[in-house]
């Protein structure tokens, strides 16, 4: 069994506004709420992975950053979004006002890189976006189908100076995600 990993933007110092938005969504029945001091844009979801391949996973991404050529950047991050969709929700999420356009170019670059590694391909298109939110049952959709709609908050700007290597550890609470590597833009 290997390490649960991603690789991510994490959203240091804005964990108050994401707090603030998941209270808009106060009293949703079935909408369980992540941590806000661990939100952070996915770039790459890799899965269990071998701890022996750490190095060359690195080097990997390193090198994506490079193919990326994007230097470190300003992202805004406000506006809200589901998936797959307002009929069915699954996950409610914060999406970029700003900053949109390098994170896709990142995660274009570190998704070339580590499919060729042999992770498996994303199979629908990159959205940036930061989950604030999942749903187990449809009990408090309309409340969130209304916000979805008609809110549109704000949570803060980031600037954004590396992707991080983590690990996601399952824990009775929910997940907790340490940082393995850092690599900086």
């Amino acid at each position: 069994m290997g390490n649960r990993l991603f690789v991510s933007v994490d959203l240091d110092g804005l964990a108050d506004g994401i707090a603030a938005v998941q209270d808009r969504f106060s009293g949703a029945s079935g909408l369980n709420f992540v941590d806000p001091e661990g939100a952070h844009v996915t770039l790459k979801f890799l899965g269990d992975t071998d701890p022996d391949r750490l190095d060359d996973l690195t080097d990997e991404l390193a090198s994506a950053v490079d193919d990326a050529g994007v230097d470190p950047f300003e992202c805004e991050f406000g506006g809200l979004g589901v998936f797959p969709s307002l009929d069915y929700i699954s996950v409610v999420w914060v999406g970029t006002r700003s900053g949109g356009e390098e994170l896709t170019r990142l995660h274009e670059a570190v998704e070339e890189r580590t499919t060729t590694m042999g992770f498996d391909a994303e199979d629908h298109d990159f959205t940036p976006h930061v989950t604030i939110g999942r749903m187990d049952h449809a009990g408090g959709k309309e409340l969130v189908q209304e916000r979805v709609r008609e809110d549109d908050p704000g949570v803060g700007r980031l600037a954004v100076e590396e992707i991080r290597v983590k690990e996601s550890v399952l824990g009775p609470d929910g997940p907790t995600y340490d940082t393995v590597e850092r690599l900086p833009l």
